[in-house]
């Protein structure tokens, strides 16, 4: 599974002279953790999260943004970017398309990718996803043979 098939599509993001204070308020307004941050072309050149609002001093985005900021195509794998989440300890990456910002993939978009698992009918592979499956990747099942899996509380 590709990341364009879980990021979230629609970003907030703020540009380098945005002010600190309404920086703030795209994320409490939006209950997000961070935004990214781009110049005047377009180009994610830095990321803002709670952390950097709360920690630095600065006047507009540009000063007190992370520059370092860890990006991923459209085209990686769900498993490389949970790779890359948990080994570089960040909670979210933007997603590019060239270099065009096109999403977002945090942690919690991978938890609920987790969450969700369809059973095929006919030969019990259990595939993960929000989405139905085309098909049984196993025995070549249709879609209309496979039920999502109920998880069950505190499982």
């Amino acid at each position: 599974m590709k990341v364009s098939d879980i990021m979230t599509r629609q970003v907030i993001r703020a540009d380098v002279d945005t002010p600190v204070a309404n920086v703030a308020r795209l994320l409490a307004e939006h209950h997000i953790s961070a935004v990214p941050i781009t110049n005047e072309s377009g180009a994610v050149v830095g990321l803002v999260s709670e952390y950097d609002l709360l920690a630095k001093q600065g006047v507009v985005a540009g000063e007190i943004m992370t520059s370092e900021v860890i990006t991923v195509s459209d085209e990686t794998d769900v498993d490389a970017v949970q790779h890359l989440l948990v080994e570089r300890r960040v909670k979210r990456v933007p997603v590019m398309s060239g270099h065009e910002l096109v999403g977002i993939v945090s942690r919690s978009d991978i938890v609920r990718l987790i969450a969700q698992e369809w059973i095929c009918e006919i030969c019990g592979e259990a595939v993960r996803g929000d989405q139905l499956p085309e098909q049984c990747p196993k025995c070549a099942g249709p879609p209309s043979r496979f039920v999502m899996l109920e998880q069950s509380p505190g499982h």
